[in-house]
């Protein structure tokens, strides 16, 4: 009998989550089976997510640190670096710029009571910080003790030292041969981790997509439907069209099989809204399936799993153009940019877990005068919209280590 495949598991796990999760929401929340069903998922779901987040660091560390190692020649390691950069704020760039131009053209928000934009906003404290705070935030992030940003799981400092550490090993040449074979059976270890941590997937997919269903406020959601609707559409046209299109354009490789390669990836992107703790799934799928160059891949897509949020950043932007009508606020074009400026930083500045993107769309609101308040009634819809932009947050990841080993051209990488 014919194995079923990992796919094939993960899309009925799917299919399962979501049946069981409307089904626990009929059910209502007095219902006992649904209780027991919930508090099962939700172990389920946690131990899914510890799993991936147990092998995340050393992942990062090792994949990153062999991957510039493995460059060797400062003028392959300055192409990877130029191109790797570049498609990042370049596919940003396309993503607010079609966030804000839909926000824009239906408007969201306009014409909701404002009794409920006050309502929700009721008892929240909102953390501030301004623009200037949170860039000194941010570079002071960049820099700490590497053990003990290894011990907190600090993903940001951790991929500064171990980009800081290839470099050297580079730099030093053959006296350090023996510390980069150390590390290259490190990250194969690593790897084989993730290979067993795979096999429960479609099982924690299930559950966290169980949870999401079941918990959601319904009717919240359809208050707010028509928001919900622009940044979804604009997302997955963003992550479908717009992101598969460079692709063709730059590899000739054809949506189809860039998708069948990056499905695992998506869908468990999808389900833990997180594109740290996804991030041993997508250089699986760009390893094997998509056949992209260990080197480029190692390289590439942990980078951009900190700093490449094309969904985030298209979020971003067009929430603070709902909040802004919600308030009855026309922002102009100079207020626009600064919105399309702010949610660039505040996006590279997010860490890759679960509605992080919230702490720095208080400083996007705030940089244009908006009430960062309104990050009330934004929450509710945060961990469904979530699920969407962090799917194409790693979409764009995958697509960034295409590009990449397309450009610089993997064939003159010193393996």
């Amino acid at each position: 009998m014919k194995k079923i495949s990992l796919n094939t598991q993960i899309l009925f796990g799917v299919l399962a989550g979501i049946t069981l999760g409307l089904a626990f929401s009929g059910l209502g929340e007095e219902s006992a089976v649904a209780q027991t069903g919930l508090y099962i998922a939700g172990l389920v779901g946690a131990l899914f997510i510890d799993l991936l987040k147990m092998v995340l660091i050393p992942l990062v560390f090792t994949s990153i640190a062999v991957g510039v190692a493995n460059l060797r020649a400062h003028r392959q390691m300055h192409a990877v670096w130029k191109a790797t950069l570049g498609f990042f704020v370049f596919s940003m760039v396309l993503a607010i710029a079609l966030g804000l131009t839909a926000a824009n053209l239906f408007r969201p928000g306009e014409g909701l009571q404002f009794a409920m934009f006050q309502d929700a906003m009721q008892g929240f404290d909102a953390k501030r910080m301004s623009l200037p705070e949170f860039f000194a935030h941010f570079l002071h992030s960049l820099f700490q003790n590497p053990f003990s940003a290894l011990a907190r799981g600090d993903i940001l400092a951790v991929v500064v030292f171990a980009l800081l550490l290839g470099i050297a090993l580079v730099v030093g040449g053959e006296r350090y041969s023996n510390i980069i074979v150390l590390l290259r059976e490190l990250l194969e270890l690593v790897l084989m981790l993730v290979d067993w941590i795979m096999r429960l997937a479609p099982l924690g997919i299930m559950a966290l997509l169980l949870q999401l269903v079941a918990t959601q406020d319904t009717a919240l959601l359809a208050t707010l439907i028509k928001f919900i609707a622009v940044v979804v559409g604009t997302t997955l046209l963003h992550g479908a069209v717009v992101l598969t299109l460079i692709v063709y354009l730059v590899t000739g490789m054809t949506p189809l099989k860039f998708w069948r390669g990056a499905r695992e990836a998506l869908v468990t992107a999808f389900a833990t809204s997180s594109s740290s703790a996804t991030l041993p799934i997508t250089l699986r799928c760009a390893e094997q399936h998509l056949h992209v160059k260990r080197d480029i891949a190692g390289f590439v897509i942990p980078l951009g799993a900190t700093l490449n949020m094309d969904g985030t950043a298209l979020y971003e932007a067009a929430a603070a153009l709902f909040v802004a009508n919600l308030a009855g606020i026309e922002l102009n074009l100079m207020q626009q940019m600064i919105v399309f400026l702010t949610a660039m930083l505040g996006a590279m500045g997010a860490p890759g877990i679960p509605s992080a993107g919230m702490v720095t769309m208080v400083m996007v609101l705030q940089s244009v005068g908006l009430p960062a308040e309104a990050v009330a009634i934004l929450l509710p819809l945060d961990r469904l919209l979530d699920g969407f932009r962090t799917a194409v947050n790693v979409e764009g990841d995958m697509v960034g280590s295409l590009v990449v080993q397309k450009w610089v051209g993997s064939e003159r990488v010193n393996r």
